[in-house]
């Protein structure tokens, strides 16, 4: 059986990690670097385009990793 305790630690960690992504979200553009660091791959062609952003993915990975790992230490 779910506890009531257990279920209501859940939604609020669920609400702090919608503010997080809603703060990326509204602030982002603010970020100039977020999207163009050192080791995103672009390709750019004559009629094509092709972007990968490599690092930015392991960058926002180490973060949220941290992040949950800081909630998962009660």
């Amino acid at each position: 059986m779910f506890e009531m305790n257990a279920m209501g630690k859940t939604l609020i960690f669920f609400g702090i990690v919608l503010i997080i992504i809603g703060a990326v979200f509204a602030f982002g553009a603010r970020l100039p670097w977020l999207g163009r660091l050192p080791g995103d791959i672009y390709i750019q062609k004559k009629d094509f385009s092709f972007y990968f952003p490599l690092m930015t993915s392991l960058v926002v990975s180490v973060v949220l990793s941290i992040i949950f790992i800081l909630f998962r230490r009660r």
